[in-house]
């Protein structure tokens, strides 16, 4: 063992681990971000096309995406429409986040309404149709148009949807891989909503294999950069 004379002890610093964790933005740090022009109308964008999106699973009538297999299920039930259940569930999941941790934003709020409103919009111009053709186009232009609109949505950077939250906080809380947690969550509440009497099929099988590698595809082309972000503080 090599001893320092007492000069040296004294000169030696302390030691401290580098610093490397960066707090995420929260909602005003996010606004003020910059480049509001682009990422506002992108959000919104995004938002509501991912609703509409979701009408075209739906009316295609080969399976939901896993969420709305849930939503439909539960307004089968209530007599309301799917938009409603899909604002009201949004809501509740939003309440997971409290002991979660997890910071919304404006994107999360907004996230929260405009797809359930939207949806209800698309469905109303929409009607299944009879050709498994026309339905099979609708299923493919839904899951490929919903990649897209998540992309948009993201990359605009105002904060996460409900469920991708929830994903996120889970992650960080239990340790789990994130398809682990998703791929946990999806199946629950795909067999949940199946047991309502919402309509699972090859349309959420696709949509589940799919939508990951579409959305990493087409996120980069989405994501806005150069915003100024507050780094994290010492605490």
């Amino acid at each position: 063992m090599v001893n320092l004379a007492p000069d040296a002890r004294r000169s030696a610093p302390t030691a401290r681990p580098p610093r490397t964790a960066t707090r995420p933005p929260g909602p005003l740090e996010q606004l003020r971000g910059g480049r509001l022009a682009r990422r506002l109308p992108q959000l919104y964008a995004g938002l509501v096309l991912y609703g509409s999106t979701l009408a075209c699973l739906i009316r295609a009538h080969l399976g939901n995406a896993p969420w709305d297999v849930l939503h439909q299920g539960i307004a089968g039930h209530l007599g309301v429409s799917i938009g409603v259940v899909t604002i009201a569930v949004s809501l509740v999941v939003l309440l997971a986040w409290v002991p979660l941790r997890e910071m919304p934003g404006l994107g999360t709020i907004s996230n929260a309404f405009v797809i359930g409103l939207s949806t209800n919009l698309g469905l109303a111009f929409l009607h299944e149709p009879h050709s498994l053709a026309v339905r099979v186009t609708l299923m493919a232009a839904g899951i490929a148009g919903n990649a897209v609109a998540t992309a948009m949505y993201i990359g605009a950077r105002l904060g996460p949807g409900p469920r991708d939250g929830l994903m996120t906080g889970l992650n960080q809380r239990t340790g789990r891989p994130i398809w682990m947690v998703r791929t946990s969550l999806e199946v629950a509440v795909v067999a949940l909503g199946w047991l309502l009497g919402g309509v699972f099929g090859v349309g959420t099988l696709l949509y589940a294999v799919l939508i990951g590698p579409l959305v990493q595809r087409l996120l980069p082309l989405f994501t806005v950069t150069g915003l100024a972000e507050q780094p994290a503080d010492d605490t």
